[in-house]
């Protein structure tokens, strides 16, 4: 719905606003309860604009959630969208969205608003919220068993009767669009929380996997300009793929989620320098070579990236540093985001099939050990099979990490 003209023969309307980041089936399911329980004859979508309660949270695109509550709709005659809040300039208050609604209904329509009881009890400190009763009845849709003695205190503290809401229980609002956007940020499945169309949006568009408050900062911005030049499209993608994949670790094991995109990100700095240049640069920063590494100087990218990292890009975190330098060999008593590094190098998406990578990855979401320890078993034992050198550290990782391999 473009336009308001629609809604002037409604006797009755509900309008249902909300951030709908993304919509799911508690935000449906409450609609078309509240719907068929006051006989409403239509229930008005507005994804918001800018609210004053989200500014300082991330929240995904006016254009991304409007057509994902487009396509959250669609089959449900009874049900319409509109872009009221996000087309309108400047902050957005609900006053003035029901106030705008207001003039263009019949002046004997009853005009409802749904909200979720948590905000309900904090409609107080909305803008005008005595004249914003007194333009709509507020539904205010509760989980069963919801204490709702903390609603009727704030009201009637604030001088506005509990008789200007409606309150309904909907089971289906224990369903949270936080928890779907975490759920798709470690890669956990949202299917049966909201509707397969939006799934399939979320999923096309990568939605939620790529969005970290951090990304748009100088540095990073700056870092990745630079390593779009510096390395072939291939490795690049698989950068971004790491650095995403570090994220979800960190996410699932309690690290610094910054640190581990941003070792993520510069742990192949250094890798598509020719072997002569490696040579020469581990000669500049003073990386000693030993017979190992002369041999396969592709295993120097690695100590190389660190010493890049904090000279060409301006990392000066030690654990950052850290885990760009042991990602390929490990070593013994590796840090947490050493571990989260190293692992999510196996198993980025962009990463071809190898025997053992599904098990790796299972392993990592899991327990961070056992997988160190079977990614280490699982290298060491492919690369004897090719006649390779295997680097001491790596050696002495498994050794010292060998008391977590699984049970054959």
């Amino acid at each position: 719905m473009n336009s308001l003209s629609d809604i002037k023969n409604y006797k009755t309307l509900a309008v249902m606003g909300g951030t709908f980041d993304p919509i799911h089936y508690g935000h449906l399911v409450a609609a078309e309860t509240v719907r068929q329980e006051l006989n409403i004859e239509h229930v008005l979508f507005i994804p918001s604009g800018r609210p004053p309660h989200k500014q300082k949270t991330r929240v995904a695109g006016d254009e991304h959630r409007y057509l994902m509550t487009v396509l959250a709709t669609a089959n449900n005659p009874y049900f319409d969208v509109s872009r009221m809040e996000i087309d309108r300039p400047g902050m957005t208050y609900t006053i003035d969205t029901i106030k705008e609604i207001r003039s263009q209904c019949s002046e004997d329509c009853k005009l409802y608003f749904i909200t979720g009881a948590d905000a309900a009890a904090e409609i107080i400190s909305w803008k005008d919220p005595h004249e914003l009763v007194k333009l709509c009845q507020i539904v205010a849709v509760t989980r069963p068993g919801y204490d709702k003695s903390k609603i009727f205190y704030e009201l009637r503290k604030a001088g506005i009767s509990p008789y200007s809401f409606t309150f309904l229980e909907v089971p289906a609002l224990s369903i949270s669009s936080t928890d779907i956007r975490n759920r798709v940020s470690v890669g956990k499945t949202i299917r049966y929380l909201l509707p397969e169309s939006v799934e399939q949006y979320i999923n096309k568009l990568k939605l939620y996997n790529y969005q970290h408050y951090w990304e748009t900062e100088p540095m990073i911005t700056e870092i990745n300009k630079k390593l779009h030049y510096m390395l072939s499209p291939k490795r690049f993608v698989h950068t971004q793929g790491v650095a995403d994949e570090s994220v979800k670790l960190a996410k699932i094991h309690g690290a610094d989620e910054k640190k581990a995109y941003l070792a993520g990100l510069l742990h192949d700095c250094a890798k598509d320098f020719s072997s002569k240049e490696k040579l020469k640069m581990c000669d500049k920063y003073g990386i000693e070579l030993d017979e190992i590494l002369v041999n396969q100087s592709d295993l120097t990218h690695a100590f190389l990236g660190a010493e890049l990292a904090r000279d060409m890009f301006g990392v000066t975190d030690e654990e950052v540093l850290g885990a760009i330098r042991y990602h390929t060999t490990g070593k013994p008593d590796m840090t947490k985001l050493e571990k989260i590094v190293y692992l999510a190098d196996f198993f980025e998406p962009s990463r071809q099939y190898f025997d053992g990578i599904k098990e790796i990855k299972q392993y990592a979401y899991e327990d961070l050990d056992t997988a160190v320890a079977f990614s280490l078993d699982h290298t060491i034992e492919y690369n004897r099979s090719k006649n390779r050198l295997i680097h001491p550290l790596s050696l002495q990782a498994l050794e010292y990490y060998k008391g977590s391999l699984p049970k054959k």
